[in-house]
């Protein structure tokens, strides 16, 4: 965890954030059982002028820590309608805080590992107006994120996805289906993949820190 990061409750959120001069901001989303501290260890290098924001998700995990999505039966994948209140509650945190700390919220970056990318990919989808760039670690499309599809819902959108071959967890083929997802919608897809499992590569890591700069 960087040690210059603070813990914030605001409102009904527990944050971490990286505090910055910038106005900007960089949204982080933690996976499944994750919390507020998850994310940092992939931010040291990341570019300075982000204000960064890694909120708790407000959902109880089975046995430990938090989830997008409301409890639902083991292991079945979260639907597009089943993260939507959580990306609801998070573009209200973001104009509230936006607006507490004098910080621009009217368009932000988010990155997400895992369930984390799966609403990574959820926010960009239902509010591509309010979705600059999009990282999704790990992640993967909710299902039923095709009924919600138009050829030129991502028009001019560029997003990063990184997977890796030998994951287990979430399995190869749903980060490709997400890639053709995204690019049917009109989006230009950064794609790092590896040979690691449920994980960030340094050489995805690597990847993500140059697409930020973009």
């Amino acid at each position: 965890m960087k040690p210059s990061t603070t813990l914030l409750t605001f409102e009904d959120w527990t944050l971490r954030v990286l505090p910055s001069p910038a106005k900007r901001i960089l949204l982080m989303l933690h996976g499944w059982t994750g919390d507020e501290n998850s994310m940092w260890v992939f931010a040291r290098n990341f570019p300075t002028d982000y204000y960064i924001i890694a909120p708790r998700a407000p959902y109880p995990a089975p046995e430990t820590g938090y989830s997008w999505r409301a409890p639902a039966p083991r292991g079945s994948w979260p639907t597009l309608d089943l993260m939507r209140p959580s990306a609801e509650a998070l573009l209200d945190l973001l104009e509230a805080f936006g607006r507490a700390y004098g910080l621009d919220a009217s368009t932000v970056d988010v990155i997400g590992f895992s369930q984390g990318g799966a609403m990574t990919f959820t926010l960009g989808w239902l509010y591509p107006q309010r979705i600059r760039k999009m990282g999704i670690l790990a992640g993967f499309a909710p299902q039923g994120a095709e009924d919600r599809f138009q050829p030129t819902l991502l028009s001019g959108k560029h997003v990063f996805v990184a997977h890796g071959t030998q994951d287990t967890m979430v399995p190869l083929a749903m980060a490709q289906r997400t890639i053709h997802l995204l690019q049917s919608a009109g989006a230009t897809v950064t794609y790092s993949e590896s040979h690691v499992g449920h994980k960030l590569s340094a050489e995805g890591l690597a990847a993500l820190e140059t697409y930020l700069r973009l």
